[in-house]
């Protein structure tokens, strides 16, 4: 398994943002437990692009991935489980309903922007930036509970939530720290070990390394696969493409570093930028090639890995089929 040792900022936020869309919840903060309407589906990821230059791409890892519409459903009974076992300690909590603020991909392959943006039609309205719908809220839980209510639904203090000192208001950071663990028990009951949130993972049998091996195979793939003679040939093809547009890139992460360098990625020149970017990947057919020799390299690491997958996509079925069952 080869990984490149050094990755560009712009590489490094698409390995990142494989990492996180593996470990982010379906909902947000902003989703009351009382609100029983149906979540509006219309903003969902499709589980395969229906647009783009990825439009009907997928890679063989993404088998092994829950799609949204899945993690809405394991998310939804967490969800009804946390609020069933908050209730055992008197406690009536409004927690995130899943759906409510869905993500821009529909898993952790993140394959519309994986090799860079790809959908010409977004770039014109937005640059590299994305559409305030598609961008999920990032509020943390423990914002809207108190003190003893974080305590049963985690297991640990509530955490400072307030900025640090030199925290430049960006965003950049989650929550705060300096957690400890919770009281043994409240309302004469003992407090389950991780909260509430801890024992509804068990009720599903939540196996929470899955998600994580199979995010590490995926990045592994997508650094080995840039290091292709086919790939690095048709990068160096797509960025003689941008310089005779007048752009100066070395890789698509570089553009995308570039078209956010001077605020969110939607200012006039980032959408000049964001064009090129998409006609150069479409003139050379970077996508086509890229994911063409990522796939091989998935295919490899499954066929590596073939026990531990199996067991993680029996794992997964049991989840689900435990999930449905929750009321």
């Amino acid at each position: 398994m080869h990984v490149l040792k050094h990755t560009t900022t712009g590489a490094a936020v698409m390995l990142l943002a494989i990492t996180l869309a593996a470990c982010s919840p379906s909902g947000s903060a902003s989703g009351s437990a009382k609100d029983q309407t149906p979540a509006d589906r219309s903003n969902w990821p499709a589980e395969t692009p229906t647009s783009g230059l990825v439009k009907g791409l997928e890679l063989p890892l993404e088998a092994y991935m829950y799609s949204y519409a899945d993690q809405v459903t394991v998310d939804t009974a967490l969800r009804t489980l946390q609020t069933q076992c908050m209730a055992e300690y008197g406690l009536t909590v409004d927690l995130p309903r899943p759906g409510v603020n869905p993500p821009p991909y529909s898993n952790a392959i993140s394959i519309e922007r994986r090799y860079g943006i790809t959908d010409r039609t977004q770039a014109q309205k937005h640059g590299y930036g994305l559409p305030k719908e598609l961008t999920p809220s990032l509020e943390p839980i423990e914002e809207g509970l108190s003190g003893i209510e974080v305590e049963v639904l985690t297991g640990h203090t509530k955490p400072d939530l307030s900025a640090p000192k030199d925290a430049e208001g960006d965003g950049s950071y989650f929550t705060g720290g300096g957690t400890k663990p919770a009281r043994p028990e409240y309302q004469g009951k003992k407090l389950h070990k991780g909260g509430c949130a801890g024992w509804s993972r068990q009720q599903l049998k939540l196996n929470e390394s899955d998600a994580g091996f199979v995010s590490q195979l995926a990045s592994a793939s997508l650094s080995e696969s840039r290091t292709r003679k086919p790939v690095e040939k048709a990068i160096k093809d797509w960025s003689a493409c941008m310089k005779k547009r007048g752009q100066s890139a070395a890789d698509p992460y570089r553009a995308m570093e570039k078209g956010y360098a001077n605020g969110d990625g939607t200012t006039e020149d980032a959408i000049e930028l964001a064009l090129a970017d998409i006609d150069c990947k479409e003139q050379t057919r970077l996508i086509e090639v890229w994911a063409k020799a990522e796939s091989a390299v998935q295919k490899r690491l499954i066929e590596e890995n073939k026990d531990q997958l199996s067991a993680v996509k029996k794992r997964m079925g049991k989840v689900l089929e435990a999930a449905k069952a929750v009321k």
